[in-house]
This record gives C-alpha cells, sequence and structure tokens, in this order.
C-alpha cells in the first residue's frame, strides 16, 4: 500500500521495526534470541518516534493537534 500523498514512509524505520517484532517471535518460538523483552523496547520507542513525527507535522500544517483525528485515522 503506497504511502498518502504529502507523507514521508520511512521504510528504513519501519524496517526496524518489523526486526524488532522478528526478535520478539524469535524468542517466543525458539527462545533465541534471548531477552525478547529487548525487541519489545526498540519496537515501542521506534513507534513512539513515528507517532510524535506525525503529530509534530499536524501541529506544524494546521497549528494544532487532534488527538481523537489522529485515533481515526488509525
Amino acid at each position: 500500500m503506497p504511502a498518502p500523498e504529502g507523507s514521508q514512509h520511512r521504510r528504513d524505520i519501519q524496517g526496524l521495526r518489523a526486526l524488532a517484532v522478528v526478535a520478539v517471535v524469535g524468542d517466543h518460538l525458539l527462545g533465541w534470541p534471548t531477552g525478547g523483552f529487548v525487541g519489545v523496547d526498540v519496537f515501542f520507542v521506534l513507534s513512539g518516534f513515528l507517532i510524535t513525527d506525525l503529530l509534530l507535522r499536524e501541529r506544524a500544517s494546521t497549528g494544532r493537534i487532534s488527538l481523537r483525528g489522529f485515533y481515526e485515522r488509525r
């Protein structure tokens, strides 16, 4: 699915999130890599970065942030 017009799809960050998910799934299924919580931490940090970036862009373009609008778009 292509990124919406005007957005900057961060394939690098999305790839890192995917690797974090693979680490968690690998820990659950294979017991490797140990410490799957690291994958969870990485996933949440990167997700927070992406969400913050979206909210800051909304503020820059509209002058305000609508959390309701943000969750409706999700």
